[in-house]
């Protein structure tokens, strides 16, 4: 994928495109990383790149389904409110039994999923807030589709740039260097392949 989305046709090609292109951001932020690199929290923050690509792949679940859902909302988790909280806590973290290599093919397959669906929803649909969730708001009943899909470009694009962050504070490796060898691109003056640094 080249370094910018590519130009649309019209406003659900944007859309898609451009939840594509940030999709696409944390295959090449988490490029060339070990297990444990993908699990270390070498900035201020407390999370990790593993941590991100995890995140990624569980709001997208969250939001798609709560768009391919509407305009009702999605079955209810009949889970206890506990074990749904240690769920999305879980979320943020690359836990030791888990391997980048999984966290990124789950990310995969959410990642398609999420064009799926927003390739083929009526981007009017209206989609129910639910108000007992405390960060949501109270004097709004329902977003639509086209909003929904905005809001994943948001969270993606923050989580992305986040992820940014954390990538340099591990080896200084920048995104552009990052997406040229992660995705082959011919080098030039201007941008070079990342590669690892020996010691």
């Amino acid at each position: 994928m080249p370094g910018m989305p590519p130009p649309a046709a019209d406003e659900r090609q944007s859309l898609v495109e451009f939840l594509a292109f940030n999709q696409n951001a944390f295959f090449s932020v988490a490029y060339g990383l070990t297990d444990e690199q993908a699990r270390s929290a070498p900035s201020v923050s407390a999370l990790s790149i593993g941590g991100l690509v995890k995140h990624a792949a569980g709001v997208q679940q969250g939001w798609t389904q709560r768009a391919a859902s509407a305009p009702e909302f999605p079955p209810p988790d009949p889970r206890p409110v506990e074990e749904q909280m240690r769920d999305y806590q879980d979320q943020y973290v690359m836990r030791d039994d888990e391997t980048l290599e999984e966290l990124l093919d789950a990310l995969r397959v959410q990642n398609a999923e999420t064009l799926r669906v927003f390739g083929g929803a009526d981007l009017d649909t209206p989609v129910p807030v639910p108000h007992e969730v405390p960060w949501f708001p109270k004097d709004v009943d329902h977003w639509s589709v086209r909003w929904v899909a905005l809001h994943l470009v948001e969270e993606l694009t923050r989580h992305a740039g986040h992820a940014d962050i954390i990538r340099e504070s591990i080896d200084q490796a920048t995104m552009y260097e990052l997406m040229a060898a992660n995705e082959g691109w011919p080098e030039t003056d201007f941008v070079r392949r990342w590669r690892p640094t020996t010691v």
